[in-house]
């Protein structure tokens, strides 16, 4: 093929493929055993995968509404006053999108103009700044206080400014699993009280706490829901993150914007799938209320194995990720320490630097839990051996 000599300048010069294709391509390159990627190796419930192929049958197979299955909208406002006691309309404060990242990429370039101010909390999701700045805007970081990666709530309210349009929020947190406290929704109010500001509210881990942890989704606050996007994630409550559906709940005015790009990015996600995840929400709701003890039961058989290795760590608060601090192994920056734990010791893991922008240096990789017990051993016994390193 020709080579293009009339390329334009890029729109995001300084973005790459993501460190999560990577790492998995070298994780199967290598013959890795890829903890680095968030995603299950075991299946949807069966139950689930039957009523997707039922709907399929029955001719459910065109364009679904533009905003969503109208069934599963309403299980979505049902699920949402049962949990967080917020009453939402189904069909104008529910938009069905195409994952997590989608909802996150439409909320951005909804409210986002050229010369706002967006601020992240430091380390965040790859996807928040490229949206950011895709639609005009300017990141504004502000890092989270380490070692427990808990907000640091008067460094936001100096960061806010007439330009602020939006705050991007991440419960439970990736990578680190930090969670919010009732505390911190109180601080943030008080943060915003005086802004024009927005929310973007990410909380498509909002179903893996541990130790009895409960989420504290900005859904219970009226005062923040008022001027709230909150995104999340069927994907990751079912353990289907190829099928790349979420959704994102906001006040009617929102979620009229939201849909405007939402029609043009996705305009409407895989009908059999919506349809069979609002019958798999009526028949089965106790699915997402045990998701903690599943996971739970991961994350301590994993921590568990890493106590035989001289690996650190906290246990996860929440999410199916797991930080580890390597600095007993090796010096080697986390992106070259990664690379070698692949090569060298067969397991994947995630760098956390590339979740920063300008934090400082730190030995800490982030493993991924959401594996049969079989493949946490086996990533556990060749984890072992950085003893003998």
């Amino acid at each position: 093929m020709a080579a293009v000599t009339m390329l334009p300048s890029s729109k995001l010069p300084h973005v790459g493929t993501t460190i999560f294709t990577v790492m998995s391509r070298l994780a199967a390159e290598c013959g890795a055993i890829n903890l680095s990627q968030g995603f299950p190796d075991f299946d949807p419930p069966q139950r689930l995968v039957d009523l997707v192929a039922e709907h399929m049958r029955a001719g459910r197979n065109q364009y679904a509404p533009m905003a969503g299955w109208p069934a599963l909208c309403e299980a979505i406002a049902r699920k949402v006053q049962a949990l967080y006691g917020c009453f939402v309309s189904p069909a104008d404060e529910v938009t069905v999108t195409s994952g997590g990242t989608e909802a996150l990429f439409c909320a951005v370039q909804a409210v986002v103009r050229p010369g706002d101010e967006v601020i992240l909390l430091e380390p965040a999701y790859d996807s928040y700044e490229p949206a950011v700045e895709l639609a005009g805007g300017r990141a504004v970081r502000v890092p989270l206080r380490r070692p427990d990666f808990s907000v640091d709530w008067d460094r936001v309210r100096d960061a806010v400014s007439p330009r602020t349009r939006l705050l991007i929020v991440n419960t439970p947190h990736n990578p680190s699993g930090a969670v919010f406290a009732r505390q911190d929704l109180d601080a943030m109010a008080a943060v915003l009280r005086s802004s024009d500001a927005l929310v973007l509210s990410d909380e498509v881990y909002e179903h893996m706490l541990y130790d009895g942890r409960a989420h504290a989704s900005l859904l219970t606050r009226p005062e923040l829901a008022e001027r709230s996007f909150v995104v999340s994630s069927f994907g990751k409550t079912y353990h289907a993150t190829g099928w790349k559906v979420g959704y994102c709940v906001a006040p009617r005015a929102l979620t009229a914007e939201f849909r405007k790009v939402h029609q043009f990015v996705q305009f409407a996600v895989a009908t059999p799938i919506q349809a069979a995840l609002a019958d798999f929400l009526a028949e089965c709701p106790q699915h997402h209320l045990e998701l903690p003890a599943f996971y739970q039961a991961k994350r301590d058989h994993f921590c568990r194995l890493l106590k035989a290795t001289p690996l650190a760590f906290t246990p996860s608060a929440g999410t199916y990720f797991q930080l580890v601090d390597y600095s007993a192994v090796s010096d080697l920056p986390d992106v070259e320490f990664a690379r070698w734990l692949t090569r060298e010791v067969g397991v994947a893991a995630i760098p956390i630097s590339v979740f920063s922008a300008n934090a400082a240096p730190a030995r800490v990789v982030r493993f991924c839990f959401a594996k049969h017990a079989a493949t946490l051993e086996a990533a556990g016994e060749r984890l072992r051996r950085l003893v003998e390193s």
